[in-house]
């Protein structure tokens, strides 16, 4: 067996696990994310060692979505990190064993300052579980470690149940794209969330009158470098021609030099408002398989103030955008 096979093998065999774990889940989960929605102070993450590391990213994850989390290494805090807790936070202790004596030490003052306490471990009838308010079981069967010591999918259970926390609570709060940005400002990341088109977008829009001659049109689209033009009658623009129009007209038609504007433009269009943010617009051109938006003043507006392109988009992020698919550069802009 090569180590690519051995490796193909390790998935499959954690993903079963995980989709027992999925299974299990019931009305413990329903009620955890209704804790920590409710909760009026913040979320505190414990644990300690691999687990810890895991328990250190679910609160990074709630934290930059909008809900308000911490880690604590549970062996700090009875060394002092107990200060950070208070008796409006809700309390996770991340243990897949449940028996860890670090862990364990925290609860007696825990249960003093008075907050509420939820176990996520892979022991449900473990000491941890049965002294706290509410239990959240993310017990696999065994691990992918063939000693079955390593923690392997107890901590890939872990970090999933914590991604659908994660996700849950994000979608109960609306959490959307702007409220990101605010968590975000730093970095690439944070400029392509906080811009908005009105900032990428180039005025410099390709327009040719209806009775535009196929040559003059293809000029146009030629000078923009943007692969369409708008097409207008007087200051009204009715519609658009892309390379793929123009594809389309030379097989269409013998003879070119009769050809209008009109004869083969697109009468609609996409457009968007020049206040919605950059990643609004790829996430429109990617479910229109397009690469161009035209800009408008707002929604009531037909005035186009200018043209965004995935390009400018790109070369503006200089990495692709998060979670969002990219149009290919033959997909037709605005059809």
């Amino acid at each position: 067996m090569t180590y690519t096979e051995r490796a193909r093998s390790i998935f499959r065999e954690e993903i079963s696990c995980l989709q027992a774990v999925a299974d299990r889940m019931d009305g413990s989960f329903d009620a955890v994310v209704e804790q920590i929605y409710d909760c009026r102070g913040k979320v505190v993450l414990m644990g300690i060692g691999k687990t810890g590391i895991i328990a250190h990213k679910i609160a990074s994850s709630f934290a930059s979505t909008g809900t308000p989390a911490i880690f604590v290494n549970a062996a700090e805090a009875v060394h002092g990190d107990l200060g950070m807790v208070s008796r409006e936070d809700l309390v996770m202790l991340v243990s897949n064993s449940g028996e860890t004596s670090e862990i364990l030490n925290v609860l007696g003052p825990l249960r003093s300052i008075g907050c509420r306490l939820i176990a996520l471990t892979g022991n449900p009838s473990s000491p941890l579980a049965q002294d706290c308010d509410t239990v959240l079981s993310v017990h696999v069967d065994h691990e992918a470690c063939p000693l079955g010591l390593a923690p392997t999918t107890s901590t890939t259970a872990t970090l999933m149940m914590g991604d659908a926390l994660t996700v849950c609570l994000m979608e109960k709060r609306r959490f959307k794209a702007d409220n990101f940005a605010m968590y975000h400002p730093g970095g690439a990341l944070g400029r392509q969330l906080l811009s908005k088109v009105r900032n990428r977008m180039t005025d410099a829009v390709p327009r040719v009158q209806a009775t535009a001659a196929f040559r003059e049109l293809t000029c146009e689209m030629s000078d923009k470098h943007l692969g369409m033009t708008m097409v207008y009658e007087g200051v009204r623009c009715i519609g658009i021609i892309t390379d793929g129009d123009l594809r389309r007209a030379i097989q269409r038609f013998d003879d070119l030099s009769g050809v209008r504007a009109a004869d083969i433009m697109t009468p609609s269009y996409k457009h968007i408002t020049q206040d919605a943010l950059l990643t609004e617009a790829l996430a429109m051109m990617d479910r229109y398989n397009i690469t161009t938006l035209a800009v408008t003043r707002d929604a009531a507006s037909d005035e186009i103030l200018g043209i965004i392109s995935i390009h400018h988009i790109i070369d503006f992020a200089g990495t692709p955008m998060p979670s969002v698919g990219r149009p290919s550069s033959t997909a037709n802009p605005l059809s």
